[in-house]
């Protein structure tokens, strides 16, 4: 069998993943920063899917992400990181927002909601890749990147990087 750890920044989301999980499951969860991961060669695999965290803390950021999960895994080591697609986002611009060009962030007003359903609102700001710079930042980060591909939310298939999807996954290893 194997164990998963799972982090997140907010204790929040850490204590509904572990009121989440089976009983049983060798899960466990920590409240992390991504940028400063503690774990050193401890996994077979590490990934960032959806924005977990890759994405979502600023653009000099992203190779601190990478970084990490480099040094979390063991040689030889999986990994899948997805990040939203320039490509898309130039082609198909959202109404909501506006994207930045020079720095290829995309930023949003919207309104987020507690569990009660109290609503706040909050900035998004969402860092935009194209598949050269996944593979330059893997590179300096230290994982060799076997593949990217064209991938949509709950969508992950093999398909070559096109301008029709709304997220790249990077796949790869630990050198």
């Amino acid at each position: 069998g194997f164990e998963v750890v799972g982090i997140d920044i907010a204790q929040r989301f850490v204590d509904l993943a572990i009121e989440g999980t089976p009983p049983g499951a060798r899960a466990s969860f920590q409240r992390l920063d991504a940028r400063r991961l503690v774990f050193d060669s401890e996994f077979d695999a590490a990934f960032s899917l959806c924005q977990g965290a890759f994405g979502l803390v600023g653009p000099g950021d992203d190779v601190e992400v990478l970084a990490g999960m480099a040094r979390a895994m063991r040689p030889g080591g999986r990994f899948a990181v997805s990040a939203f697609s320039s490509y898309f986002q130039v082609r198909y611009p959202q109404d909501a927002g506006t994207f930045d060009a020079e720095t290829g962030v995309h930023h949003e007003r919207t309104v987020i909601k507690d569990e009660v359903g109290t609503e706040a609102d909050a900035d998004l700001w969402t860092t935009c890749y194209t598949s050269r710079e996944l593979r330059l930042l893997c590179d300096h980060a230290g994982l060799h990147v076997d593949a990217v591909w064209s991938v949509g939310p709950g969508r992950y298939q093999r398909e070559r990087p096109t301008i029709e999807t709304p997220e790249l996954l990077v796949v790869g290893r630990k050198a």
